[in-house]
């Protein structure tokens, strides 16, 4: 990467970090998405309960592979299940995790987190449940304001749906129409103001690098 760019990476990765704390969230900063595995690893104890919220940023790091190795017990979404209530009874569990780790749509510069969800599996979590809340986002994520923070969501869409292979009108498109399918990806939307109720629970690295949708 350039090392200009990279130096506003890194600008943008401690400012945001800075916000954050002070919204009682728990947050740092890597430089690397290698560094951001190394660190994640480091959080979880070997034989903890660990769920994961759909995240093409922790994909990229390989992390389920490192999760199935048989040091966690590991509440394996991606397994290849026939059914969708086994889908969903893997999607219960997750709520009793010792450790969710996730992504996140946006991080305004105001150090709300904002999300939007097909199923809810991941933003259910993320707000009440598993004992530990461990997100991982690169700085493409943040932006101005809730309203950019919504334009943002509509804009990945189309890709998350391509992604999961959803066959909504925007995977033809390219484009969110507010679709009205059963295949539809956006149905639930949450905003995290703050992590003052559980202080700590909720922990935020920041990547400074471009990653994920």
């Amino acid at each position: 990467m350039d090392k200009i760019k990279k130096w506003k990476n890194l600008c943008q990765a401690k400012d945001i970090v800075e916000v954050l704390n002070k919204k009682h969230f728990k947050a740092s900063y890597v430089e690397t998405l290698e560094e951001a595995k190394d660190k994640l690893i480091e959080m979880i104890e070997e034989g903890a309960s660990v769920a994961i919220g759909g995240s093409t940023t922790l994909s990229e790091m390989g992390l389920i592979d490192i999760l199935r190795s048989g040091k966690y017990k590991f509440f394996d979404r991606y397994q290849d299940l026939p059914f969708d209530p086994d889908i969903v009874e893997i999607h219960r569990k997750s709520l009793t995790a010792d450790f969710l780790l996730t992504g996140t749509n946006a991080i305004t510069k105001s150090g709300e987190l904002v999300n939007t969800d097909c199923t809810g599996n991941r933003i259910a979590p993320m707000i009440f449940g598993p004992k530990n809340v461990v997100i991982v986002a690169g700085v493409n994520k943040i932006v101005d304001s809730l309203d950019d923070a919504f334009k943002r969501i509509r804009e990945i869409a189309p890709m998350n749906a391509k992604r999961i292979k959803h066959e909504t009108p925007c995977v033809e498109t390219g484009t969110c129409v507010d679709c009205d399918c059963k295949k539809r990806i956006c149905n639930f939307t949450t905003i995290i103001h703050n992590g003052i109720k559980f202080e700590g629970r909720i922990k935020i690295l920041i990547i400074a690098d471009e990653v994920g949708y």
